[in-house]
C-alpha cells in the first residue's frame, strides 16, 4: 500500500475556447500540480484537434515564422490573421478559425446563410504566393456552412447558377449552384497538397450532417437548417456529376459546415483526424513515455468528445503505454462523463466551483484560477490515496 508520488506528469489539453489557449491551460494546471508535488517533472504539450489552437500546438513542431496578412472575416470585413510558414518555406499551417471562425463574430452576427470561408482562401493564397505547396489545415471552429465555396472562390473556382451567373458567398448559394468553372484556378493551386485536420466524422448532409448537427450553434434557426441541408444535398449531387466524386458519406466531409467536403472534391485533400495529425507531428507517444499521469481536457466535454476530439486522441496514445488519463473542462454536458469513463478516461473534473454566469466563467483570470484550484485538489486527493496506485487501462 502506498500513496501516489508522481515523477512525471504530462499536461496535454486543448484550448478552453474563448477563454484560454492550450499553453495557458497548461501553465495554470502546472501551478496546481506543483503546489502538491513540487519535485514532480511536469511536461506541457499543447495539443489541438484541428480547430482553434492547432497553429500554436504545431508551432514548435514545424518551427518557422508567423506570417500575418490582411484577409476578410466571415462577414467580409477586413481583419488581420496569422498562419505559420515552416523554416524551409514549403509547409504552411493554417487554422480556418483564424479567418473564418465563430469567435470572430458577436452572437447576434452569426448567420451561416451568409457567412463565408473566403478569408481562409486568402490565407492559403498568401502562402501559395510565397512558394508554399504543402498545407496542414485545421478546419474546426468555423462560423460557416458554405461547404468551402468561399475559400474556393478565392482560389479561382467560380460557382455558377443556371443562367451562368457567378454566385456570391454563404450557405444560401448552395442550392443555386448549377456548374463549377475551374478555368481561373492557377497552376499553384493544382500543384498544392492539402492535409486537412478534422475534429468530427460527420457526413456532408442529412440527419448527422453539417447543417443539422452544427448550424444552430452558428446562428441558424430551424428554417435555415433545413435550407442549408437541402443546399448541401444539392451541391453534393453537383459534385458527383461534375467531379465524379461522391463525398456525401465520407467521414469528415461535413466538418466546418462542409468545408471538409469542399477540400475533398476540389483540392484532392486528405482528411485526417485532427488530433492524430497534431499528436504525430508533436511526437506525442515518444514524449509521454514513462509518465505517471496525463491531464487532458478542453473547454466543453460532451458526447462529441467521445467521437475523436482531443481528449480521446490523448487517451488512445496513453492506452498504448498504460498511462492513466484524467480530464478537466469548463463545462460538462450531462451524461458525458459516463461516455468518457467508458472510453477509458479515469475521471472528469469540471473546474467551476458553483453557479456562475458564462461571461464570468470565461474571463481568463477566473478560468485560470479555477484550473489551478481544481488540479491542486485532484493532486491532493491522489496524494492522500491509501490504495496501491496500479492502474491498468485495457
Amino acid at each position: 500500500m502506498r500513496s501516489f508520488s508522481p515523477q512525471k506528469i504530462i499536461i496535454a489539453s486543448d484550448s478552453f475556447k474563448g477563454s484560454l489557449s492550450s499553453p495557458e491551460v497548461a501553465e495554470y494546471a502546472e501551478a496546481g500540480i506543483l503546489r502538491v508535488f513540487p519535485e514532480c517533472r511536469v511536461e506541457k504539450i499543447p495539443v489541438a484537434d484541428g480547430g482553434e489552437g492547432m497553429v500554436a500546438a504545431l508551432a514548435s513542431a514545424v518551427g518557422g515564422v508567423t506570417i500575418s496578412c490582411e484577409v476578410h472575416d466571415p462577414l467580409m470585413r477586413p481583419i488581420s490573421a496569422e498562419y505559420i510558414l515552416s523554416e524551409d518555406g514549403k509547409t504552411a499551417v493554417i487554422e480556418l478559425a483564424a479567418a473564418s471562425g465563430l469567435t470572430l463574430l458577436a452572437e447576434k452576427e452569426r448567420n451561416p446563410l451568409i457567412t463565408t470561408t473566403f478569408g481562409t482562401g486568402e490565407l492559403i493564397q498568401d502562402a501559395l504566393r510565397r512558394g508554399c505547396r504543402d498545407f496542414l489545415i485545421g478546419i474546426g471552429g468555423s462560423a460557416t456552412n458554405d461547404a468551402g465555396t468561399g475559400m474556393l472562390r478565392t482560389l479561382g473556382f467560380r460557382f455558377l447558377d443556371r443562367e451562368g451567373r457567378e454566385l456570391g458567398n454563404g450557405g444560401e448559394i448552395l442550392d443555386e449552384i448549377h456548374r463549377v468553372d475551374r478555368r481561373g484556378v492557377p497552376a499553384e493551386v493544382r500543384e498544392a497538397r492539402f492535409t486537412v485536420a478534422c475534429d468530427v466524422k460527420n457526413p456532408f448532409s442529412g440527419e448527422h450532417g453539417a447543417a443539422h448537427v452544427f448550424a444552430r450553434q452558428k446562428g441558424a434557426d430551424d428554417a435555415a437548417v433545413l435550407r442549408l441541408d437541402a443546399g448541401m444535398r444539392h451541391f453534393a449531387e453537383v459534385i458527383r456529376e461534375s467531379e465524379g466524386k461522391d463525398i456525401q458519406n465520407v467521414p469528415g466531409a461535413g466538418a466546418a459546415g462542409g468545408t471538409g467536403g469542399g477540400f475533398l472534391a476540389f483540392l484532392n485533400a486528405e482528411l485526417k483526424p485532427g488530433v492524430r495529425m497534431v499528436l504525430d507531428a508533436l511526437r506525442f507517444e515518444e514524449r509521454i513515455r514513462g509518465a505517471d499521469l496525463i491531464i487532458t481536457g478542453e473547454g466543453r466535454l460532451d458526447r462529441q468528445t467521445g467521437m475523436g476530439k482531443t481528449p480521446l486522441g490523448v487517451l488512445e496514445a496513453a492506452k498504448t503505454q498504460g498511462i492513466p488519463v484524467i480530464a478537466i473542462c469548463g463545462a460538462l454536458e450531462d451524461g458525458a462523463e459516463a461516455v468518457l469513463n467508458e472510453a477509458g478516461i479515469l475521471a472528469v473534473f469540471p473546474i467551476q466551483p458553483g453557479p456562475i454566469s458564462l461571461e464570468s466563467a470565461m474571463k481568463k483570470e477566473n478560468a485560470g484560477r479555477n484550473i489551478t484550484r481544481t488540479v491542486e485538489q485532484v493532486m491532493r486527493g491522489l496524494k492522500l490515496s491509501v490504495v496501491s496506485y496500479q492502474i491498468k487501462i485495457c
